[in-house]
């Protein structure tokens, strides 16, 4: 076993707070199909058992009995490969105990209780109280990324980089949303990723302002904002890296909405540091891109109040970011104890914890004129003495702007992984 492992291993050892109860993680199974063309989708180990196991192994298991110690009761189950596996598919045994010794080493703990993680096992029965008390330590403790995982979401964002820099170059009118895609995601590869981390989104003049946007064949037109949002992934850890472009030159109008987003985007990363609550550092990069829209004659009143009325959400209406590394969200969520804030401008604010060294977070502002949203008559109404309507009007077409990087929490100053991607336009 490598060391980074065995060290992570013996780290959560201590982190689970397990008493005397065992731990079991699934992998998962592939997932046939449903035409019976004799394949599966694509198959992606449960991120609770890559992090603990370090390989893609469908039907794994990896177990933890904190009775056997910290370092010598952990075991890897994996499943016999078959000849059809060797003939058809090439694939290789993997070192590990054989899944069929799984049950009998579960009945030598009869009685003890099973928290259980990753995807379902067969054979094992979790206590729920359990499972959900040791998922939360489980994923608090995944927080914090060691030296190797820090050296993969490095070598991730330098891939990310390479295919960023082929944009520029190719940002002319009549080039299409999937052409985008396809020389960003080969660029990719090229620099060594092994995938791209997630759904690439590439939006070009209004689909800038869909936040999920799947690349269509739809050209970009002289003017128009261009916004991309993907990263690659090198043995399943990625980077995840948001740019927004303008085909030519920019106007006045889409030059100054860059900018306070720039301008917010460096703030918040200037305040992720050890103990900074990222709900804060949300609210403010929040009240900060409101100010600027005032300054711009799109929003009216004291920047502070505006966030109080939540009428930031009508431009904003994303968290600030999430965790990244081992998943585009990775360790996101609650910090142990904490419960959802109910305000209806958080519900998509991704983490609610102070952050501390090792972790590793998207910061990723955004400003967006979404007819959705801004044509809706209940916010128009809510929110009539807040925002220039007829302004708006103009603009509803714009698209929007997003700008992502991903930042290293230290003890000193943050480290932006992927300040080798420039932010100009």
């Amino acid at each position: 076993m490598s060391d980074f492992l065995s060290a992570r291993r013996t780290r959560l050892a201590a982190a689970l707070s397990l008493d005397d109860a065992l731990l079991v993680i699934g992998a998962g199974e592939p997932i046939p199909l449903p035409e019976g063309s004799d394949q599966t989708y694509p198959f992606r180990s449960h991120a609770d058992y890559y992090y603990v196991a370090a390989h893609e192994c469908a039907g794994g298991v990896v177990a933890f009995d904190p009775r056997d110690g910290a370092s010598a009761g952990w075991v890897s189950f994996v499943p016999a490969v078959t000849e059809g596996e060797r003939v058809w598919e090439g694939r290789q045994q993997l070192p590990g105990t054989p899944l069929a010794h799984l049950e009998s080493w579960l009945a030598a703990r009869t009685g003890r209780k099973i928290a259980a993680l990753g995807a379902a096992v067969r054979l094992v029965s979790a206590d729920e109280a359990t499972t959900a008390r040791v998922r939360d330590h489980f994923k608090h403790a995944r927080r914090p990324k060691d030296a190797h995982e820090i050296a993969l979401i490095r070598r991730a964002a330098e891939a990310t980089a390479r295919g960023y820099a082929k944009l520029p170059a190719l940002l002319r009118p009549g080039v299409t949303e999937r052409a985008l895609q396809i020389e960003l995601e080969a660029e990719f590869a090229r620099g060594g990723g092994t995938r791209p981390g997630y759904g690439t989104i590439v939006g070009t003049g209004p689909n800038a302002a869909v936040l999920h946007f799947e690349p269509s064949y739809r050209a970009a037109q002289p003017g128009e904002f261009v916004l991309v949002d993907a990263g690659a992934e090198i043995e399943r850890y990625m980077a995840d890296v948001t740019r927004t472009y303008v085909v030519g030159e920019p106007s006045a109008f889409q030059r100054d909405l860059y900018q306070v987003v720039l301008a917010a985007e460096e703030r918040a990363i200037a305040r992720c540091v050890p103990g900074a609550e990222w709900k804060e550092i949300h609210l403010a990069a929040a009240t900060e891109m409101v100010a600027g829209l005032v300054s711009m004659g799109v929003m009216r009143g004291s920047p502070s109040s505006l966030v109080e009325q939540e009428a930031h959400a009508l431009f904003f209406p994303h968290g600030l970011g999430h965790m990244v590394g081992l998943g585009v969200r990775d360790g996101s969520g609650l910090l142990p104890g904490r419960t959802k804030d109910p305000r209806p401008c958080l519900k998509s604010l991704r983490m609610d914890l102070p952050l501390a060294a090792g972790y590793v977070v998207t910061i990723e502002p955004g400003l967006y004129f979404i007819p959705a949203l801004l044509n809706d008559p209940a916010r128009r109404a809510r929110y009539r003495e807040c925002v220039n309507w007829p302004l708006v009007e103009q603009y509803l077409a714009l698209g929007g702007v997003r700008l992502e990087d991903n930042v290293l929490v230290t003890d000193g100053a943050p480290e932006v992984l992927t300040s080798a991607i420039p932010k100009t336009l």
